[in-house]
C-alpha cells in the first residue's frame, strides 16, 4: 500500500471513529433537544444534520456495545449499518454466526432497530447455511433496546 492510500485510509478510519463518539446524542423525540443539538456544531463545526452521525446515537453505541465480542467487517454510522465477521464461540466451533444490524431512524424506538442473524455449521470440513432459531435476532434487538435506554438515562444522572 502506498504512502497516499495509507493516509486517506488513516482520515477514512479516523472520521469514523470521531462520528462514533455520539457529538449529537440527541434523537429527536424532544423539539428542544433537536434544536440545542443543530446549534452545538456537528462532527466539522457547520451545526447541521448532514455532518453529524446519521442515525440515534444512543442504539448506535449501544449496537457497538452489545456485539462487542464479535470482529466487525463493516460499520457505516451514517447509513446506520453494522455487519459483523463470522464468529465461532470456543465451546462450539462447529457453529458459526454473523450478524447485521440496521438503525433505521434518528429516534430512540423498537422499529427503529432491525437485526438479522446469520448461522452456518459445519458439515464434512465444509460451512453450510443452517436455520436460526426465530427469538435470537429479536434477543439480540432487546439486549440493544435495553442498553440504548441505559445510555439515554445515564446520560441525565
Amino acid at each position: 500500500m502506498n504512502k497516499t492510500a495509507r493516509h486517506i485510509l488513516l482520515a477514512a478510519a479516523g472520521a469514523i471513529l470521531v462520528s462514533g463518539c455520539a457529538l449529537n446524542p440527541f434523537n429527536g423525540d424532544d423539539e428542544s433537544e433537536a434544536a440545542a443539538s443543530n446549534t452545538r456544531g456537528g462532527l466539522f463545526g457547520g451545526g447541521n444534520d448532514e455532518a453529524s452521525i446519521g442515525v440515534n446515537a444512543y442504539l448506535w453505541r449501544a449496537s457497538l456495545d452489545t456485539l462487542d465480542f464479535m470482529p466487525l467487517s463493516e460499520v457505516d454510522p451514517f447509513g446506520g449499518v453494522i455487519i459483523t465477521e463470522w464468529y465461532s464461540n470456543p465451546d462450539q466451533p462447529q457453529e458459526r454466526f454473523k450478524a447485521t444490524v440496521y438503525i433505521l431512524d434518528r429516534t430512540l424506538r423498537a422499529d427503529a432497530l432491525k437485526v438479522s442473524i446469520f448461522k452456518q455449521a459445519r458439515q464434512g470440513g465444509a460451512w453450510v447455511d443452517a436455520d436460526v432459531d426465530p427469538a435470537t435476532p429479536r434477543q439480540i434487538e432487546n439486549a440493544i433496546l435495553t442498553r440504548a435506554r441505559q445510555l439515554r438515562i445515564s446520560r441525565f444522572e
